[in-house]
C-alpha cells in the first residue's frame, strides 16, 4: 500500500529517558516511548532513539518470552568473554566485552510512528540492554520528526 504525506508543516521533538538498569539484562522501554508519543500530540512520522554509552545498547525484540533475552545475553557472552585477555581493562573486566556488545548490537533505532504510534510487530519491544556487571544510570535521546495532531 502506498501512502505519501506532504512534507510541510512537519515538527520535531527531543526528549531524554533515563533508564537505571540492574547490571546485564534488558531493561523495555516500549510504554515510556508509547507515553512520550502520546504527550507531544505525535502523528505519522519517524521516531529515532539513541544511547549515550559505549557499554549499553539498543534492541527491538522478543516481548513475549523471556527465554529469548536469556539465550541474547548467553550468546553476547560467547562473542565477547570476560575471561578474554583484553588490552583495554582500566574500567574493569566487564568493560572491553560491553563495548564488543554494544558495536555487535545497534546503538540507535528509527522507527516508524503512524498515527501517534510506534509500528513494531506484535512480539516486539524496545529495550535497553546494559551489557556491564553492575548497575548504571543510562540515557536515551529520542527524536521525533513528523506531524503532529492539533488540539
Amino acid at each position: 500500500m502506498r501512502s505519501t504525506t506532504p512534507v510541510s508543516g512537519l515538527e520535531q521533538a527531543f526528549e531524554t529517558l533515563r533508564v537505571d538498569t540492574r547490571g546485564p539484562g534488558f531493561d523495555d522501554v516500549t510504554r515510556q516511548v508509547r507515553s512520550w508519543l502520546e504527550a507531544i500530540g505525535a502523528g505519522d512520522g519517524l521516531l529515532t532513539l539513541f544511547i549515550r554509552h559505549t557499554s549499553a545498547s539498543l534492541l527491538i525484540q522478543e516481548n513475549a518470552d523471556p527465554d529469548v533475552q536469556i539465550d541474547l545475553l548467553d550468546a553476547l557472552e560467547r562473542l565477547a568473554p570476560r575471561d578474554y585477555a583484553y588490552v583495554h581493562t582500566t574500567e574493569g573486566p566487564d568493560d572491553m566485552p560491553g563495548h564488543i556488545k554494544s558495536a555487535l548490537t545497534a546503538t540507535s533505532l528509527s522507527v516508524p510512528v503512524r498515527e501517534g504510534r510506534i509500528v513494531l510487530g506484535t512480539w516486539q519491544g524496545i529495550y535497553v540492554v546494559e551489557h556491564r556487571d553492575r548497575p548504571h544510570h543510562r540515557e536515551v535521546v529520542l527524536h521525533y520528526l513528523g506531524t503532529c495532531k492539533t488540539a
